[in-house]
């Protein structure tokens, strides 16, 4: 039992290679210190591995973390007859795929709206034209109920491409001011855009 307590602990991670079987069924069984091994052992293979295709820190950050947990979810249906870092990259492949469709979208629908409709027919069809017509009245309406503020944070983003620090230093508050508040905005997007209040 003393062992496979510390089958994990870092010393003793040096020492011994845990087999990707037998550490899959300890997180399966909600083993933490194998959930913790599982993440430092892939952690830095996969943040290389997604920063070969995407360029921004905190992008890269986010699909990791994205990753893991849509690994974690997949682990139970996870056959062996692979590595479980080729199942891990291979759930990376769709997150960075999705990350730069909504990376599209996000460019497409927070342009200037006059330009959103035939973008939007480049982008999924002319048969879904009408749709983007629809969309881009709905962003209108959005952004209209949103607070003055969550509109200029969303604009920095997403209109005129800034990263967190440069938004921060451009709004004269910190970083993690800046992260929080972004993520606020989002967030409030998201629930107007989605429930029209």
């Amino acid at each position: 039992m003393r062992d496979s307590i510390n089958i994990f602990d870092s010393k003793v991670l040096k020492k011994t290679k845990v087999d990707d079987k037998n550490m899959v069924g300890r997180i399966l069984k909600g083993d933490e210190r194998a959930l913790n091994y599982f993440y430092r052992h892939y952690n830095h293979s996969l943040y290389t591995y997604i920063s070969r295709k995407i360029g921004q820190k905190e992008d890269i950050e986010e699909i990791v973390q994205d990753t893991f947990l849509a690994t974690l979810d997949g682990l139970r249906d996870f056959a062996f007859k692979s590595s479980v870092f080729t199942f891990i990259c291979s759930i990376a492949n769709h997150k960075i795929i999705d990350f730069y469709r909504k990376k599209r979208i996000k460019k497409i629908v927070f342009s200037k709206f006059e330009e959103v409709e035939p973008l939007l027919s480049q982008l999924f069809g002319p048969e879904e034209a009408l749709d983007g017509e629809i969309l881009k009245q709905k962003i209108k309406e959005t952004f209209s109920k949103l607070s003055p503020s969550y509109t200029l944070i969303l604009k920095l983003k997403y209109v005129q491409g800034f990263t967190v620090e440069e938004i921060a230093q451009k709004m004269s508050i910190s970083f993690k001011s800046a992260e929080s508040q972004l993520f606020r905005a989002r967030k409030a997007f998201t629930f107007v855009f989605n429930y029209g209040k």
